[in-house]
């Protein structure tokens, strides 16, 4: 399997799991976009300025356009601060949410 395919196949997961989230107005990327892209950070590792970079070098046109690498990060933290995991409730540890 190549990373773009392993891309569409954890996109597809993810979009199906927030077919009900709604999109902000504002915002470039849809919320399953913005979790594809928190997934395969942690799967990559390796620090976020350097993920960014390759993401934008070779996988920009997956996502239809990125955001700058802060507003990315941003959308990333308020992502993982609203959504719960499918197995049972859980804390944010940043906001306690």
């Amino acid at each position: 399997m190549t990373t773009e395919e392993i891309i569409i196949h954890i996109f597809y997961h993810v979009d199906n799991a927030l077919l009900e989230v709604q999109k902000h107005p504002l915002s470039k990327l849809y919320p399953s976009e913005v979790v594809t892209i928190g997934i395969l950070f942690a799967l990559k590792g390796g620090h976020f300025r350097a993920f960014y970079r390759w993401l934008c070098r070779d996988y920009n046109a997956l996502f239809g356009g990125l955001p700058e690498r802060t507003v990315l990060l941003r959308q990333l933290k308020t992502q993982t601060c609203a959504y719960r995991p499918i197995d049972g409730p859980a804390q944010c540890i940043e906001c306690g949410g």
